[in-house]
């Protein structure tokens, strides 16, 4: 049982709430046949039309950022001639920016506008003086001359079509016979524009946190500072307030025409940044670099994997299937409304008594360094927690009665969190890459996950949860109990590597992702251990026993610049914002 059955039995709870979490279960035509719930997200009414665009297009930034070239350079240890082939690059790059500008102003049909234009062409004339520094301090020889690359060309050759108003749903050149249409080819320039604008100061910022201020020998510094610098962040926020303000009349359609144009924008950013020639070591993408090792891939499953938690679903399949009356009774199986409240009790004690049981780990005296045996030590009472919490699941009877059709069918329709599957699905089809899936999860049913997983082509994934008992695929409402605890999971976690190692001589890079409290102790152990939207709980006790949570990014432009190499047992864990950072981290640009 997890503590979020609470929040989700909240839900049934509420009439207005209880037909969405239904819609997300079952899809048959005795219940509601809607299918999504999309997580959390800013409303679109409260954000202007470049935040929304950067926030719906992140994952492309993401691959940017995590770039051989990218994480090199951050990291200053960037080979100065590939930084040189760079430069000549971006000399091409900002040229057409330029001329791309020039165009725009000419199509603006308001003096503010034009000046606005100009200002940004200013700002890159000033882009272009600062290379000619960057030649002088890194003695940088471009002379020779550097054939731009396809990269390059494509980025370059969009961006100049777009400001000429060769643009799918316009007029063609020639034809804008009116300001307003003219004032569109400006809208759409910006759309153009304004994702590398942005991604640039992006770089910047991150860049710029994790450079050390005692630190004077970082042969990229100026670069960083440049980007990171409060005029370049005004210069990219001039960029996208103008694009809202060119925007601001047009209609649904010529919105999505900028939407398109902002991605194609962001896509050929990425392909730049991967393009750069390359030639040296680097600690990412993760399975290019360990391609002659094992690769064991662990995760949890509720709410690392899924967007709402498997005893959450489980009760509602038992609440949904259940008689409301007396009528039709079957043998032994409660009613709906008594599953309803019986429910209801069982999630108020677990939240009781697991912030009881947090809150007393937490009263033990504060670690002043990462203290493993410690937090093993503190973990055995939460684990004795998880186990009586299941006791009172089983000794009440609300898991009698289930249908295994109707949980594979949950599962089959199950929401998981977005690029999940994704991540899951290309690393068990990279080639020349010896991968292995397993999930290790306190779920009540294994057959719910499996559904899940084999519903979208995942069926390599070995599941170690629970297992209802049935008979006659009617679940009796006894649990065969495997994985119910931390330290469970963590004796799951070294049986799988200690046995897959009595079978193969190679080296074994193990990588776990967890959410939460019963993550911590795999987390730790495995060589990689990746924290997704962790809950408090978890960063609470961890960081009393001595765990450090650092940002993956930050973490990999360390070892990058340490040429240090990934080690379970260390105390630090890594953080992610989403599927799509392990994505970009894992597998690169494909």
């Amino acid at each position: 049982m997890r503590i979020l059955l609470n929040n989700s039995l909240a839900l049934l709870r509420s009439p207005r709430a209880a037909p969405p979490i239904r819609s997300l279960l079952f899809g048959s035509k005795k219940w509601s046949s809607a299918m999504s719930i999309p997580p959390p997200s800013i409303s679109a009414s409260e954000e202007a039309l470049a935040g929304r665009l950067w926030i719906k297009f992140n994952r492309e930034c993401l691959f940017s950022m995590y770039s051989p070239f990218a994480v090199s350079l951050a990291a200053g240890n960037l080979k100065i001639e590939t930084f040189r082939q760079y430069i000549a690059q971006d000399v091409h790059f900002l040229k057409a920016f330029a001329h791309a500008y020039e165009l725009a102003a000419e199509c603006a049909d308001d003096d503010d506008d034009k000046l606005a234009i100009s200002d940004l062409r200013k700002s890159v004339m000033d882009e272009l003086k600062m290379h000619d520094s960057f030649v002088q301090d890194w003695d940088l020889d471009i002379s020779k001359e550097v054939s731009v690359n396809s990269a390059t060309l494509r980025y370059t050759e969009f961006l100049l079509a777009t400001a000429s108003g060769k643009v799918e749903g316009l007029k063609a050149p020639g034809m804008l016979d009116t300001p307003f249409e003219k004032t569109k080819v400006a809208a759409y320039t910006l759309g153009a524009v304004t994702p590398c604008m942005k991604l640039y100061a992006f770089l910047g910022k991150e860049f710029g946190a994790l450079l050390d201020s005692s630190e004077v020998n970082h042969p990229y510094k100026k670069w960083i500072e440049n980007y990171s610098s409060d005029a370049f962040q005004a210069s990219a926020k001039q960029t996208e307030d103008l694009l809202e303000k060119l925007s601001v009349c047009m209609t649904g359609e010529e919105l999505d025409i900028i939407e398109k144009l902002y991605q194609q924008a962001m896509k050929l950013e990425v392909e730049f940044f991967h393009a750069q020639p390359f030639a040296q070591p680097t600690i990412v993408p993760l399975l290019k670099n360990h391609s002659k090792d094992e690769l064991m891939i662990f995760s949890d499953f509720d709410l690392t994997c899924t967007v709402v938690d498997s005893s959450a679903i489980l009760a509602e399949i038992a609440i949904v299937t259940a008689p409301k009356d007396d009528q039709g009774q079957q043998i032994n199986r409660m009613l709906s409304a008594d599953l309803k409240n019986t429910w209801s009790l069982l999630s108020k004690q677990y939240t009781e008594h697991y912030e009881e049981c947090i809150e007393s780990i937490l009263n033990k005296e504060k670690a002043d360094k990462f203290d493993y045996e410690g937090l093993c030590e503190a973990l055995e009472q939460l684990s004795e927690f998880e186990k009586k919490a299941n006791d009172r699941v089983i000794e009440s009877g609300v898991l009698k009665g289930l249908n295994l059709d109707d949980i594979k069918r949950a599962g089959e329709r199950l929401i998981l969190q977005d690029g999940c599957i994704n991540v899951f699905q290309k690393i068990l089809k990279t080639q020349d890459v010896n991968a292995k899936l397993h999930v290790l999860s306190y779920c009540w049913c294994g057959d719910l996950i499996r559904a899940a997983f084999s519903a979208r082509g995942v069926d390599a994934v070995e599941v170690h949860a629970n297992e209802f008992t049935f008979e006659e695929s009617i679940s009796t409402g006894e649990i065969e109990r495997k994985v119910e605890s931390p330290i469970d999971k963590a004796q799951q976690f070294k049986s799988i590597l200690q046995n897959r190692k009595k079978d193969e001589e190679k080296s074994i890079l193990t990588v776990y992702i967890g959410d939460s409290v019963g993550d911590l102790l795999c987390l730790l152990e495995a060589d990689i251990g990746i924290v997704v939207a962790s809950s408090s709980s978890l960063r609470r006790v961890g960081s009393h026993f001595g765990v450090s949570f650092v940002p993956l990014f930050s973490g990999i432009v360390q070892k990058q610049k340490q040429e240090e190499t990934w080690k379970g047992l260390s105390g630090t864990l890594y953080t992610v914002s989403s599927w799509a950072e392990i994505h970009s981290f894992a597998l690169g640009w494909e």
